[in-house]
């Protein structure tokens, strides 16, 4: 018999062995050691213009939802806990930015392409639709 079933611990969140309090007070340059090696490779090239930017707005800004087009963007541990709206091609997708993400990239979360939905054949799809009586 299990006493305080209902009041279990939840696991605290890691990452590679680092906590995200840890991996928020690291260096962009200490974070790259533990990230995958893609992740690394993409931060080892620098961040362009538009994610300086991007990163800059979420640092210093409280706001509900940031939009934007950087797809390629790493996300970091500063994105946790914040809302972005991420462009998909057409339109912007709400994603809210959980621990889980850290390493993957936004583009990852606003999927481009719809799902094909077939309907039924019509009237010369097949050969067989040919001989359709007609009452």
């Amino acid at each position: 018999m299990v006493a305080n079933e209902g009041s279990r611990d939840k696991r605290k969140f890691t990452y590679r062995g680092h906590t995200l309090e840890e991996l928020k007070d690291m260096s962009l340059s200490e974070l790259k050691e533990v990230l995958p090696a893609r992740a690394r490779r993409s931060l080892d090239r620098g961040l362009n213009k538009g994610e300086k930017r991007l990163l800059e707005k979420i640092e210093n800004k409280d706001k509900d939802v940031y939009r934007t087009h950087r797809r390629e963007m790493v996300i970091l541990p500063e994105f946790v806990g914040k809302k972005l709206a991420i462009h998909d091609g057409e339109n912007f997708k709400t994603v809210k930015i959980e621990p889980e993400m850290i390493g993957h990239y936004l583009g990852e979360f606003a999927l481009t392409r719809k799902q094909v939905e077939h309907s039924g054949p019509g009237i010369g799809a097949t050969r067989s639709s040919k001989y359709i009586p007609l009452k």
